[in-house]
């Protein structure tokens, strides 16, 4: 009997045990769920992060502007002295060749297809070796789509042409005037040669050698009246560029300019009355300064972006430094009046037929 009921006791006892021992381990599991859950989180919270993620990415994409078309003045230097002139010759300087292919290799990698060489006149460095080198690394060996150069024309020789001109798709020279005085009091000129003269004999070299000609004038209160009809028809240019005269305060205005432009600026009204006189020409596009200002992507000659927004010439740091992607954030670009202001275009010669009909001065 006492066996028996010492027996009843034990298994009292273990049952006492193993009650105690699940609520203590069924309290110790709750307590570990509860802390997974807070560590690793739920389907719906791991697809709204994934979300997120990838908003930031588009938005992140969305910002980077791509340097679709890129203006190069690689140097400052020139040998006109165009009252208007808004990239004068502050400095001197000129990256060397492998730094200066180092710097177009980058834009080409983030995203380049157009470069434009201009200056300063881009023909007076090494008498235009140097210029011609980065044309044919350009083409030859970036492959890019277009390569074009702005120049005054007056440095330029057909052996130039007879070297480079394959390589070469666009070649734009500027005259504001056909009219000798006009560009003597501009400035567009050197000594007594004709600049009109080199001007037509360039156009027949860029039709014996296969480069599309371009033609740039800025309108200025010395030619604001001047019809151009007959000569712009007579050049057969693909593109005629026909600028507003633009304040840059530190290179045409104020204080630490190398020249006052002020007399030379013309209004919106006169400008769009030189537009109406040439309504005929095809070829015509026009830039008001509202146009200029913001859209155009440009590298001084240390191959930093310039920001025109507030009216000067605001540098970001050297691509060379810090890589485009950085360095274009500060470049003030405005691709949307880029596009409307007509800067991408058929600008491949490959694409154009160049078999102009031979004009005769």
């Amino acid at each position: 009997m006492l066996l028996i009921t010492h027996l009843a006791f034990v298994k009292m006892l273990l049952k006492l045990c193993i009650s105690s021992v699940h609520g203590i381990f069924g309290s110790i599991l709750k307590k570990v769920c509860l802390w997974v859950d807070k560590q690793v989180p739920s389907r719906t919270g791991v697809i709204e992060s994934v979300k997120n993620e990838r908003n930031h990415a588009e938005r992140t994409a969305k910002d980077v502007t791509t340097p679709t078309s890129v203006n190069y003045h690689f140097t400052r230097k020139c040998n006109y002295k165009c009252g208007f002139c808004f990239h004068t010759a502050k400095t001197s300087f000129v990256l060397p060749i492998e730094e200066a292919k180092r710097g177009l290799h980058l834009l080409k990698e983030a995203g380049m297809e157009k470069i434009n060489f201009s200056g300063g006149e881009p023909f007076l460095h090494e008498r235009g070796d140097f210029l011609g080198e980065m044309v044919r690394y350009c083409k030859e060996e970036l492959q890019l789509p277009s390569v074009s150069i702005v120049s005054n024309g007056s440095m330029i020789k057909e052996r130039w042409f007879k070297k480079y001109g394959k390589y070469l798709d666009i070649l734009a020279i500027s005259c504001d005037s056909f009219d000798e005085d006009t560009n003597q009091v501009i400035g567009r000129a050197q000594g007594q040669k004709s600049h009109i003269d080199n001007l037509f004999r360039i156009r027949e070299w860029c039709q014996d050698y296969k480069v599309a000609f371009k033609l740039n004038s800025v309108i200025n209160t010395f030619n604001i009246d001047e019809d151009m009809t007959e000569n712009i028809t007579q050049l057969n240019p693909v593109r005629w560029k026909v600028f507003q005269c633009l304040l840059i305060d530190g290179e045409n205005a104020g204080e630490n300019s190398l020249r006052e432009a002020e007399r030379f600026v013309i209004s919106e009204q006169q400008f769009q009355d030189f537009l109406n006189r040439h309504s005929s020409i095809k070829c015509l596009v026009p830039e008001s300064n509202e146009k200029m200002r913001d859209s155009y992507l440009i590298l001084d000659e240390y191959m930093r972006f310039l920001d025109c927004r507030e009216g000067r010439k605001d540098p970001s740091k050297s691509i060379l430094d810090i890589g485009v992607e950085e360095a274009i954030q500060f470049s003030g670009f405005d691709e949307k009046m880029f596009l409307k202001r007509g800067g991408k275009y058929m600008w491949s010669k490959a694409d154009m037929n160049l078999e102009w009909i031979s004009r005769v001065r």
